[in-house]
């Protein structure tokens, strides 16, 4: 009998060890690193420039910046959906090329010493990631968008964010009457925002990564929301280089923002997203997704400082 209750202690505490190195584990993976950028400075007003594909005309958002050093301009993606900001590394490469005096890219560490700036709001950090990522840069064509980056949450940490979608146009500043405002969650530099879909609150992950959609959620929810017998469009999805297969389906709900009732005329489910993205996705208690197509004729407020937001 004592043997077995020693047996028994021995495996309790190997479960026990087992579960806290796990919760470590997942704490440090997705534990964004700390915000080293500099910001100083604010962009008002900054036009909005979208990315189409396919039949989707807001595919992605991009922000134009300049690079210390040089007077041409360059686009940045506005990714709500990633913790920090980013740049990618065939790009920065090909301007390498062209213009000797830049930063080099510490390939070892797959980091950057650099400056960007919009409009007067400069962005400086020692340590920008970057990625594998990205194309070479066409000097030729003085009309071609050139992305060489994607822009984090962790410049939201340093100003308030306005995005005007009714006039295409993003701002970011330091100070704002915040009458009306409401709270929202900001974990780990996700933007959770509070919701009702047919009186069921949820709480939504506002990702611009995934720009061109209204609502994402699982299978289930997508056939109880989606018109029955609609047609459902098809398509492929990129996510740093993975390819996803998107469905979506015209929807008919109303889904309300603290006084603010939007019309969610589609709703959108994935597959293709790993057994690990769908475990993160319940255990932080999020119900789906919600890109910028959702809020285009309105304008978003986000305060990720105080946890507060506004929608007109």
């Amino acid at each position: 009998m004592k043997l077995f209750k020693k047996i028994a202690s021995v495996f309790l505490i190997i479960i026990v060890l087992f579960l806290l190195g796990g919760y470590l584990y997942f704490q440090k993976k997705f534990t964004p690193p700390e915000n080293y950028l500099k910001v100083s400075g604010i962009a008002e007003k900054i036009p909005i420039k979208w990315i189409s594909s396919n039949d989707n005309s807001h595919s992605a958002l991009l922000l134009p910046v300049k690079i210390k050093g040089i007077s041409r301009t360059f686009y940045m993606q506005f990714d709500s959906g990633s913790p920090i900001t980013v740049f990618y590394k065939k790009s920065l490469e090909s301007i390498a090329e062209k213009f000797q005096n830049q930063p080099k890219i510490d390939n070892e560490n797959l980091s950057i010493s650099t400056a960007f700036t919009i409009e007067n709001m400069n962005v400086i950090s020692d340590t920008f990631k970057v990625l594998n990522y990205g194309e070479k840069i066409n000097f030729d064509d003085l009309k071609a968008v050139n992305i060489i980056g994607t822009i984090g949450t962790d410049l939201l940490e340093k100003r308030i964010t306005v995005l005007d979608f009714k006039n295409n146009q993003c701002s970011f500043i330091e100070k704002i009457q915040e009458d009306d405002f409401v709270d929202f969650e900001f974990k780990k530099r996700k933007i959770l925002i509070p919701s009702t879909i047919e009186n069921k609150k949820l709480k939504l992950l506002y990702d611009s990564g995934t720009s061109g959609y209204e609502l994402i959620t699982t299978k289930e929810i997508w056939q109880e929301y989606r018109n029955k017998n609609s047609v459902v469009k098809t398509e492929k999805g990129n996510s740093w280089g993975n390819t996803l297969i998107v469905y979506s389906a015209s929807a008919k709900k109303k889904i309300q923002f603290q006084k603010t009732i939007i019309h969610l005329s589609e709703v959108t489910y994935i597959e293709g997203t790993s057994d690990l993205q769908k475990f993160l996705m319940k255990r932080s208690g999020m119900q789906g997704m919600i890109g910028n197509k959702l809020f285009l004729n309105h304008k978003l407020i986000l305060d990720c400082k105080t946890e507060k937001f506004k929608l007109e």
